[in-house]
């Protein structure tokens, strides 16, 4: 079985993937802290398939964060926002949870993707 969690990040400022964006996922701990679980960097096509392993993966609150100011100003583009936090509930540990982002230097957007 591949990653339950993956991402897929546009730059729909340019209108192609966000190759090279990196992010890390992280889970709400009961304690109130958070634990980083992974970090990845966006692929050709924007993509990041291998986020988590099944064992990482319980319900609970996560969120990805995006650096999107690195990605930003490696493509030479004023950005404002220095990274984009998308925090999310698991309830069901057996389903996929896919969680895209599309992306320009001045607003962003994201849902539960398929």
């Amino acid at each position: 079985m591949g990653s339950p969690l993956t991402t897929h990040v546009l730059d729909t400022s340019v209108g192609r993937p966000a190759a090279g964006l990196r992010l890390a996922v992280f889970r709400h701990n009961e304690d109130g802290t958070e634990q980083c679980l992974k970090e990845g960097i966006c692929d050709q096509n924007g993509r990041v398939t291998d986020l988590l392993t099944s064992e990482d993966w319980r319900a609970g609150v996560y969120r990805i964060r995006f650096f999107v100011q690195e990605y930003f100003d490696s493509t030479k583009a004023e950005c404002f926002y220095p990274h984009c936090d998308v925090t999310f509930t698991v309830k069901e540990t057996a389903s996929h949870y896919h969680v895209p982002l599309l992306l320009s230097p001045y607003g962003y957007s994201t849902y539960r993707g398929s």
